[in-house]
């Protein structure tokens, strides 16, 4: 690896031909030519089994949530410079009726208008970084007491109270259940026995220090006791995506009209994943899925992934998949974990089954039209390691969802479903506010 630039003096080129006598080798030659002369393909490699919907008396969903989330980090200018991140993430309401009346591809801003007015929640916070911290106390506490008091004061405790809700299982009736495990913020011992039912603070077993329903995600596993990494605010935007997404939810569940929460799409941006020390709400989402299944009263979410290994697999072999013209039926194909390692991941079978600890959702990749494509993720509620696995089956409401999701496809981006698009217009922070916005409001800020 060469030198890089710096401030002061140029950079190492590195040698394109300092290494070319590996050429000599008759496997790196035919590597070489196989490389140059290759053979046009003629069909999909990855032999995708795809499958063609036919939406023949299938009711699409008639109401539409969405939820996006952005962060940015902010640094000050003198040095060293004191970081902070701001997060926001919103979560938008649409009438499906409205949203047909909207042309997707040149949309009446009064039209726009009457469809966005009342329609969306946002919830905002900020985390210290490096350089920076409160007078109460060390970041660490700060970072543990801003996660706790963001989710407890915004809409006056909506968002908490879902935590709650998923933690202490309480769509089971008359649930008594504890929540799950977690680490002690404190002495760092694992909390076996979780928090009391419906408690939101308690005290740790083995140092007797006080700890948060909140603590339960593990943000503090993630820093040190006076900084901490960008990632910490990309962690609690995934993981308000969830509560806000799954607040909408709960509020529907226990609706006096028991349809109404089956009638709607439930659309998140990105994976259907909690990954790490925040997974631990993985098995209670995936049982809480379960339970609407099979009481009849199916939740219906997805997850849309715009980039990353799936997408970039997906659009190297959707040429080969129908619809090849306008008007021709919608095909889908739900991907079996042994696809998944096998064609996307290209790796053998490990350990662990794909998705187990992490994943509430499993892949699938839809194909509107010829120009329109995308990777999605459908729940299944309880998992199976087994290889074969997921089939169309298992995706709960998959025929609803795909019923659903032509009218809405937006054309202003490539694949893109205009709920989120509206969603990530709201929640974006790269425009408004612009960091540039962010750092004056800090720098502000220190000189009162």
């Amino acid at each position: 690896m060469p030198y890089g630039q710096g401030t002061r003096l140029p950079g190492e080129a590195a040698s394109k031909l300092g290494h070319l006598a590996v050429i000599e080798s008759p496997w790196v030659k035919s590597l070489v030519e196989d490389f140059e002369s290759a053979p046009a393909v003629d069909g999909d490699p990855s032999n995708t089994v795809w499958q063609t919907f036919d939406p023949k008396d299938v009711v699409p969903l008639r109401g539409v949530w969405a939820v996006d989330g952005s962060f940015v980090p902010v640094r000050s200018e003198q040095k060293p410079p004191r970081e902070v991140a701001f997060v926001k993430t919103a979560l938008l309401m649409l009438d499906k009726a409205k949203l047909d009346a909207i042309d997707k591809d040149l949309p009446h801003p009064l039209l726009l208008r009457d469809a966005l007015k009342d329609t969306g929640v946002q919830h905002a916070t900020v985390f210290p970084l490096k350089n920076i911290r409160t007078s109460m106390g060390s970041n660490y506490d700060a970072v543990r007491n801003i996660v706790r008091d963001s989710m407890r004061v915004d809409q006056g405790g909506a968002y908490h109270d879902t935590m709650k809700w998923l933690a202490y299982r309480k769509w089971e009736p008359d649930s008594t259940a504890r929540s799950p495990a977690f680490q002690c913020p404190h002495c760092l011992k694992e909390i076996e026995s979780g928090l009391d039912h419906d408690a939101e603070t308690g005290l740790c077993p083995y140092c007797g220090g006080e700890v948060f329903l909140s603590d339960l995600w593990g943000f503090h596993m993630e820093m040190g006791e006076d900084s901490a990494p960008e990632s910490l605010a990309s962690s609690y935007m995934l993981v308000m995506e969830h509560l806000m997404l799954f607040t909408a939810v709960r509020l529907m569940w226990h609706h006096s009209d028991r349809s109404l929460v089956t009638d709607t799409l439930f659309i998140k941006d990105g994976p259907l994943t909690l990954r790490s020390q925040y997974s631990k709400m993985v098995p209670n989402i995936r049982d809480f899925l379960q339970y609407a299944k099979v009481t009849d009263r199916p939740v219906h979410v997805i997850g849309q992934e715009k980039s990353g290994t799936f997408f970039d697999h997906l659009a190297s072999i959707v040429r080969f998949a129908a619809p090849h013209n306008r008007g021709e039926p919608l095909t889908y194909a739900p991907l079996m974990h042994s696809y998944v390692h096998r064609e996307v991941y290209r790796s053998p079978d490990v350990s662990n089954p794909y998705g187990l600890k992490t994943n509430w959702g499993e892949k699938m990749y839809v194909k509107v039209d010829p120009g329109t494509f995308m990777v999605l993720n459908v729940p299944t509620g309880n998992y199976k390691a087994d290889s074969d696995w997921p089939t169309a089956v298992d995706l709960i409401g998959l025929s609803r969802i795909l019923a659903t999701l032509p009218s809405l496809v937006s054309h202003k981006f490539e694949g893109a479903l205009y709920p989120v698009e509206l969603a990530n217009g709201i929640a974006s922070m790269s425009s408004y506010p612009s960091a540039t916005i962010l750092q004056r409001f800090i720098e502000g800020q220190r000189t009162r």
